[in-house]
């Protein structure tokens, strides 16, 4: 278990800790299993071929997990990720290096809720940007 952040302990610019995986048909097959997502682009060379990829390419979600697993890991078992936007923009190749990034940008109670707002993205080890978005979390407070 992770250490509870509160409501109180975020500062607007404060950036969470990354999280950080090589990609490889390992991780790929790890997801595909839990996701039922056999899909052969991920898991054949000649379909990511076919493709115009040049060989097998990663899937969009498995980033997804990551930016989850990494505000998991920062806020605490207590957070609850209420919106989670990303769109992707590049393609996940065999054996890139895939960094989450999370700055605080706005926080802010609504209906109860201690919200705060997050500029997410996933980037590969050139650092380009590969899933740009958002994410909403509510979080405790030490007030209630």
């Amino acid at each position: 278990m992770s250490k509870q952040i509160y409501f109180e302990d975020i500062e607007i610019g404060q950036q969470g800790p990354p999280f950080e995986r090589k990609t490889d048909f390992m991780h790929w097959n790890r997801y595909a299993a839990v996701n039922e997502e056999f899909v052969y682009v991920h898991m054949d060379d000649e379909a990511g071929k076919a493709a115009g990829q040049g060989a097998a390419f990663g899937m969009g979600h498995l980033r997804w997990a990551y930016l989850l697993n990494a505000l998991r890991d920062w806020l605490g078992d207590e957070a609850e990720v209420r919106e989670l936007k990303m769109q992707f923009r590049a393609i996940n190749h065999k054996n890139d290096v895939l960094t989450t990034s999370a700055v605080v940008t706005e926080k802010y109670q609504d209906n109860g809720s201690h919200l705060v707002r997050l500029a997410t993205d996933v980037t590969n080890q050139d650092g380009a940007s590969t899933s740009p978005g958002y994410a909403v979390v509510a979080l405790p407070s030490r007030q209630q």
